[in-house]
């Protein structure tokens, strides 16, 4: 599958919607074509000097144009692709175009791990005084949440390389336990400064009856 190619230093889920500013003539020409032909395109993502993993994109809204041709568009994100080849400009193109395999998703995952893991959110979330919406479980998926966790950019990555959704909530409920765990002890070390910041009446020992 050849797709136009629009690489970032960004990561996207499938089902996100995918905002952009559009400046420079290649990509201004890559939206224009897919406006014309409502063809889709790729976000790969650019990652230590190459690219290996993305998402395709369709565009859903042109938002607004300026002077000069810039504008603002509005896409989502539909599946993940693996690349195979990428071309940095496209046959008669002035954007680049990779080759590339989509990869097969699935979503599903044990209920009970589902449940661990939208209540994990809720803690993490409870302490670091954010305010949680209450989730439906049959309504959520790994993708959701991923950018509100805390996860680094490499470990999006990761996830957005699992094609099993249990995969994918195996490792965000593991990535939940080790914050949780660094959070607490965070919030133990501050009570301990905060208690050695008072004044404590100790009683003196008697050397008498040593």
């Amino acid at each position: 599958m050849i797709l136009p190619m629009f690489p970032l230093q960004s990561i996207f889920f499938p089902g996100e919607t995918v905002p952009l500013h559009v400046f420079e003539k290649r990509y201004i020409q890559l939206i224009e074509d897919c406006r014309r032909e409502a063809i889709t395109f790729g976000i790969p993502v650019y990652l230590d000097g190459v690219v290996n993993y993305g998402v395709e994109v369709q565009l859903v809204e042109i938002v607004n144009s300026y002077e000069g041709g810039e504008m603002d568009v509005v896409c989502v994100a539909r599946q993940v692709f693996v690349m195979n080849n990428f071309q940095s400009i496209a046959e008669g193109k002035l954007y680049p175009s990779g080759n590339v395999s989509l990869v097969n998703l699935d979503y599903v995952s044990n209920l009970d791990l589902k449940q661990e893991v939208i209540q994990k959110i809720e803690e993490l979330y409870n302490f670091m005084n954010v305010a949680f919406k209450p989730l439906k479980t049959d309504k959520f998926n790994s993708y959701i949440l991923a950018h509100k966790i805390g996860l680094s950019f490499k470990q999006e990555y990761q996830l957005l390389q699992m094609p099993k959704e249990e995969e994918r909530l195996a490792f965000i409920k593991e990535h939940l336990l080790g914050t949780i765990e660094v959070l607490k002890q965070v919030e133990r070390t501050k009570k301990t400064i905060e208690l050695n910041g008072h004044f404590k009446n100790f009683d003196p020992l008697d050397f008498g009856e040593i």
